[in-house]
């Protein structure tokens, strides 16, 4: 797993105090996926979150889609961000984690906006109808260019895809495992995909925005 950040500790820290303090409900939501899963690391934070529920909210999205809902922090933010009749759809394989996330979406105001599907997330996806505003992939790396392949048909004309872990700590730089060489394969992918417009921020560990054209 890596390591999520590439800045300095005091500055994520920094930024975390300098931005918009998340609801209660996600500390608690962060000690508990500190507690009972084994990588704690896959959950975006607190900066990151409130980027996303940014996006969601800036591009007026009603219809959001998430490959990778993990314990549930970044769905529970960008259903924060959609209005009240708007509607969240996050995929995971996890039966365990999804759990953890189905708990807190049930204690959030926000939760009934919130769609949990279980199960392969390419398989879902052909039982989705289009179009979304937003979608966020966040899930096994090695999927990233089939996920994207699947989800770029999706996604209305103006729409936003958000990728998450595009820097891979710097190792996109020296790729040497099969993941490494997975997320550079799906950045050239992206730059090179004419249907959308990319920036790469270097968020965290990296963020690709791409908005289809």
């Amino acid at each position: 797993m890596p390591k999520l950040t590439l800045v300095p500790d005091e500055i994520e820290e920094y930024a975390r105090a300098h931005t918009a303090a998340p609801a209660p409900l996600f500390e608690e939501l962060k000690d508990i996926t500190h507690a009972r899963t084994s990588s704690p690391g896959m959950q975006v934070g607190p900066v990151e979150g409130a980027f996303l529920r940014m996006l969601v909210s800036l591009t007026s999205a009603r219809r959001v889609l998430e490959i990778g809902t993990f314990t549930g922090y970044s769905a529970l933010m960008m259903a924060e961000g959609l209005s009240d009749d708007g509607e969240l759809i996050t995929c995971d394989i996890n039966p365990e984690t999804a759990e953890i996330a189905r708990s807190f979406f049930a204690r959030s105001p926000h939760g009934r906006k919130i769609q949990l599907r279980l199960g392969p997330a390419l398989e879902t996806l052909k039982t989705l109808r289009a179009p979304f505003d937003l979608v966020f992939i966040d899930a096994d790396k090695g999927g990233y260019s089939a996920y994207w392949d699947a989800v770029v048909p999706l996604v209305r004309p103006g729409g936003l895809l958000v990728a998450d872990n595009v820097l891979w700590s710097g190792r996109v730089l020296s790729p040497e495992s099969a993941q490494d060489h997975a997320v550079v394969d799906f950045n050239a992918k992206v730059v090179a995909d004419a249907r959308v417009e990319p920036v790469l921020l270097t968020v965290r560990d990296g963020m690709m925005l791409a908005r289809k054209r």
